[in-house]
């Protein structure tokens, strides 16, 4: 740049494939923050044997990272519920399988942690079950293209913490994989993030919803509300945004 060198990076949800490209819906964001791109390069440092005891100051980094900061994150929530304040947990992932996590989110329920999952495949959480989940909700969302990308959102007392990145809550992604979970910062990302999340839960031809007995149920439609398919509103919002609106004479 003319002020002197500056780095970008990109963090993605998904890999660099042009064939699932076309199959898999993704988010990605690309950055020029000073810290995360700091970050990304000792990433890479870490993958090449030079920064093996490496911190990070904003990326979430599995292994060594991870699971502790998700843990943390999960355990503020506990806490907001415990003294009254409003506590929300909204994760988006392919697949959620690991024990210590799903007993984490059972703990949240239990003192009233509002959660709701969008578990693409595998879920090995049971919600809905009385004084253990019965604050948990499970979602799928089954249509045109493949539910691929992860999203994590905590109130945090207002402070509305979301996460982007290549990480389910598996025990290979947290525990045997290097993999990254970036902090989503800017407001109006935030904002999209949000209204990109609500339209998934107001889907009523292609959200199932997960039972207590491991069945799932087509989420129900409200009598009189129109029918909203999340995959063709969000193709349809993409287009209409990528060109620009002709100014009336």
């Amino acid at each position: 740049e003319s002020d002197g060198l500056r780095t970008y990076c990109h963090i993605g949800t998904g890999n660099y494939h042009p064939d699932t490209a076309q199959l898999y819906e993704d988010l990605a964001l690309f950055t020029c923050d000073d810290e995360l791109t700091a970050d990304v390069t000792d990433v890479f440092n870490l993958l090449t044997g030079y920064a093996p005891d490496q911190s990070f100051k904003k990326l979430l980094v599995a292994p060594k990272h991870m699971r502790k900061q998700m843990n943390e994150l999960i355990e503020y929530e506990i806490n907001e519920a415990k003294e009254g304040r409003p506590a929300r947990i909204i994760a988006k992932m392919n697949s959620l399988e690991d024990p210590l996590i799903i007993q984490k989110l059972y703990k949240a329920s239990s003192v009233g942690v509002k959660i709701d999952l969008i578990v693409r495949g595998v879920c090995r959480l049971i919600p809905g079950k009385k004084d253990m989940s019965e604050n948990i909700r499970v979602h799928s969302i089954i249509g045109r293209y493949l539910e691929h990308s992860r999203i994590y959102y905590f109130n945090h007392r207002g402070e509305h913490k979301y996460f982007i990145g290549s990480a389910d809550w598996m025990h290979r992604n947290l525990d045997a994989r290097v993999e990254a979970i970036a902090p989503i910062e800017h407001e109006k990302l935030k904002k999209y993030l949000q209204f990109v999340l609500n339209i998934y839960f107001n889907d009523n031809k292609q959200r199932w919803m997960l039972q207590p007995d491991g069945s799932y149920e087509r989420a129900k439609t409200e009598k009189g509300k129109a029918k909203l398919s999340a995959h063709d509103y969000l193709m349809n919002h993409m287009r209409d945004a990528a060109e620009p609106i002709p100014k009336a004479e």
